[in-house]
């Protein structure tokens, strides 16, 4: 019913990371449009948890799943939003859904996975599931060529892909000094400090329940500030999945936990070095050309088990892979004597990162 209300032609509904962001390429637009696009209403969809950061940030905000949400979303014109919505929520027949997704491909996605290891869910039913919701999408953000083909394959996508660069790498393409040093400061980080960014992803069979899942920290702290705390300091950015809270305390001013902390571009731009495993993060911080060390303690497992992978990481990460923790701080060593230029990747998977891809994707979809 609420679909059939009137359409309202100049609003713009956002969402990130299931309501609980800001951040991201809807970010990016957002922000693009406000600057750009004056005459547009943009209004954010939020979870109530984070009510209290769209405020501080005075970001205009509907909460989800309220009256006034349930009049307000269904009615917009233009919908963006970087994950899928949910089962039950059908797409007014003149709304354009723009879905931007949230990385390049790495592990397998959608209906490319074999099995599905998640909690409660059966592989047929997740995979119609997936194509039930992106048989909503009018269109599909691309960052490069190789995403194109594996993107529209992996989500049986069938309407138009908007091949452009991602929205929230401009701020990579054209790095700020001077937005490095405040950030660094609003952290707490010296400025004389170097830092190493940890930003691990998931594991979809280590979990307490759906949606909400394990990880272990695998490497020694104390090892680590012996060998690295006098010149860096270590930020980690667990998966927004993620639900354990670490102890960093007894590492005060030396180990920071920034998995809450809103938007990880923040994060590359002040990092010096990031190590990662599986997670598509390396793609984006490749922008940047700094080193990155693969921590893949349990790459077997991963790759023939868990998820599977598009390209031959072994041979096409560019950087370092390491399974063991001495392996690992073996390699931060050798990064931090000669960090390398993975040129041939940066050219493969971020041609198109030219600081104009917010533009190219919000022109094309205002078109439509």
């Amino acid at each position: 019913m609420m679909g059939q209300l009137p359409r309202k032609q100049k609003l713009v509904m956002f969402e990130s990371f299931h309501a609980k962001q800001y951040s991201d390429n809807p970010r990016a637009i957002y922000e693009y449009m406000k600057e750009h696009h004056k005459d547009y209403e943009l209004l954010w969809s939020i979870d109530p948890s984070v009510e209290q950061m769209f405020i501080d940030l005075k970001v205009p905000y509907v909460i989800r799943y309220t009256w006034g949400w349930f009049k307000t979303f269904p009615r917009a014109k233009y919908w963006v939003n970087n994950v899928r919505l949910p089962g039950w929520m059908p797409k007014p027949q003149n709304t354009v859904y723009v879905q931007t997704w949230h990385g390049t491909p790495l592990k397998k996605l959608g209906v490319d996975i074999e099995e599905v290891h998640m909690p409660g869910t059966q592989t047929d039913t997740y995979k119609k599931n997936f194509i039930a919701e992106t048989r909503k999408w009018d269109f599909l953000v691309s960052p490069n060529p190789y995403a194109t083909e594996i993107l529209t394959r992996a989500f049986a996508f069938q309407g138009k892909v908007i091949e452009s660069g991602y929205p929230r790498n401009d701020v990579l393409a054209l790095p700020s000094e001077s937005l490095i040093r405040s950030l660094k400061e609003k952290l707490g980080i010296p400025l004389e400090k170097k830092v190493m960014l940890y930003a691990p992803t998931w594991r979809d069979d280590e979990f307490y329940q759906r949606g909400k899942y394990k990880f272990k920290f695998q490497f020694d702290l104390n090892e680590w500030q012996k060998e690295f705390g006098d010149e860096w300091v270590l930020l980690s950015r667990m998966h927004y999945l993620v639900v354990e809270n670490f102890d960093f305390s007894a590492y005060d001013g030396m180990v920071y936990d920034v998995s809450a902390y809103p938007d990880i571009r923040d994060l590359y731009l002040i990092s010096d070095l990031m190590i990662t495993d599986y997670s598509s993060v390396f793609f984006d911080y490749a922008i940047l050309n700094r080193p990155v060390i693969f921590f893949m303690y349990d790459l077997e497992k991963y790759r023939d088990t868990l998820r599977g992978f598009y390209i031959d990481i072994e041979h096409e990460a560019p950087g370092p892979i390491a399974q063991t923790e001495e392996e690992l701080f073996q390699a931060m060593r050798q990064l931090i004597q000669s960090p390398p230029r993975s040129n041939a990747f940066k050219e493969k998977f971020s041609s198109l990162e030219d600081g104009q891809a917010t533009k190219r994707v919000v022109e094309t979809f205002l078109k439509a």
